[in-house]
């Protein structure tokens, strides 16, 4: 028998329902676009300061990073505890949360805004992060602070916030919906799919309108050509997949708590260990001729379209230095410094294939390296495809971010953030 249709007032009153579910998402997506902008603009002048005061005294971080760096890890711990390191791992575990209270300790806007300011002071010293990491979590908690309209949809508005985040940080909405499927969710859900693309959406537009159309890091036109070329995406991917395997091992490892000794001094004086962490930031700085502090997106962004040199130590140094950075126990993400780290990687590389065009041998570095890190090949190809505009190379990205992958689960047998979020995942299961 056919169904009876449904009364007038149930049908309203679902109407509604979607209509306010829809209006959340996009309210959020917007908001969370808005924040994005605001904290990209407030970095840039952050790090133009610490560049300011390099300029003034090149010695001076040796003073400021470790001081800087360590006052940010008693800040964090003191009044935004689970604000530390990028945010992603905190906002992958408050979707897996069913306790209200506990959500709430890794998704909120007192800790947004939180991880906001320390962030900022983090670039203002020197450390070696970026933003987008952050940009993430703040970017759930606004969502999750929205979705008290519609408490039913909870996790689906994370989800929604942290892709958003994605995609206005990097001006790479195709990345922010890869990302929210592959390394937030690792499930496509069709009911929540157009939600999550309308968030998108609506924070991709505002991030368009607040900024522009720009490319993260700029145009390139970079094409490989012949055996010789082809050649250069597996070294790349194997290369980038195994240190970013190591960087990610080390992160879990010492988020773990190390054993011995060294463990236990680490957890006796965290902030010391953070000031130790800034002392060595500043000499890789010094090293480095001044190019890891931040999120060196200026170095490898000249490099790309001016062809300004970077230093051959300037891939491995900025590997220490994020390191340093990511385990201080300051906030701050790891997206833009290990993109750098590829790209420094890939001048490396490039002098055992100098028919290549240097470009190319970037875009490859960035894509291995950090599908290394994340373990989301899908994520990292088209992240740097659309950071760039160079869709000439999508086929040779695909394969080094396949490659990468591999590679690095030799070495750490899971990707960095899923690793990370379970240790805020603990207290749900007591």
């Amino acid at each position: 028998m056919p169904r009876s249709p449904l009364p007038s007032t149930r049908r309203l009153r679902l109407h509604a329902a979607r209509t306010q579910r829809r209006a959340v998402f996009l309210l959020g997506g917007i908001v969370v676009g808005a924040a994005a902008v605001a904290l990209a603009l407030l970095a840039d002048a952050a790090q133009a300061a610490f560049r300011d005061l390099v300029a003034w005294w090149r010695y001076a971080p040796l003073v400021v990073t470790p001081l800087g760096i360590g006052l940010a890890a008693w800040l964090a711990r003191r009044y935004f505890p689970n604000s530390q390191g990028s945010g992603i791992p905190q906002a992958i575990a408050a979707r897996h949360l069913t306790d209200a209270a506990a959500r709430g300790a890794l998704v909120s806007l007192r800790l947004a805004a939180g991880k906001i300011l320390l962030t900022l002071f983090g670039l203002l010293c020197g450390a070696s992060i970026g933003r987008e990491g952050p940009t993430v979590q703040v970017g759930a908690s606004i969502m999750a602070a929205i979705g008290r309209l519609s408490p039913r949809r909870q996790p689906g508005l994370i989800l929604a916030g942290a892709s958003a985040g994605v995609a206005a940080a990097f001006n790479a909405p195709l990345a922010g919906i890869v990302f929210g499927i592959e390394e937030m969710s690792r499930a496509f859900d069709v009911k929540s799919a157009g939600l999550l693309i309308g968030g998108i959406f609506a924070a991709g537009l505002t991030s368009l309108a607040l900024m522009g159309d720009y490319s993260y890091f700029g145009t390139t036109a970079a094409v490989l050509q012949g055996t010789h070329g082809w050649l250069a995406v597996p070294a790349c991917g194997v290369a980038g997949g195994l240190l970013g395997g190591v960087f990610s091992r080390i992160l879990v490892e010492v988020a773990a708590g190390l054993p011995g000794a060294a463990g236990r001094a680490i957890r006796r004086h965290p902030v010391g260990f953070a000031m130790l962490c800034g002392l060595g930031t500043a000499l890789c700085g010094l090293a480095s001729g001044d190019t890891v502090y931040g999120t060196s997106y200026g170095e490898v962004k000249a490099l790309l379209e001016q062809g300004e040199p970077l230093p051959q130590s300037f891939g491995l140094l900025k590997m220490i230095a994020t390191t340093l950075g990511a385990i201080s126990g300051i906030p701050g993400g790891i997206f833009s410094p290990s993109l750098a780290v590829g790209a420094g990687l890939g001048v490396n590389l490039s002098a055992l294939f100098p028919g290549v065009p240097l470009e190319a041998m970037l875009l490859l570095g960035m894509v291995a390296y950090f599908a290394g890190v994340v373990q989301a090949p899908i994520t990292a190809f088209v992240i740097v495809t659309e950071m760039t505009n160079d869709h000439a190379m999508v086929i040779p990205l695909m394969a080094a971010a396949v490659i990468g992958h591999a590679a690095s689960r030799l070495v750490c047998h899971e990707g960095v953030y899923h690793a990370l979020a379970r240790n805020y995942l603990v207290p749900d299961r007591r």
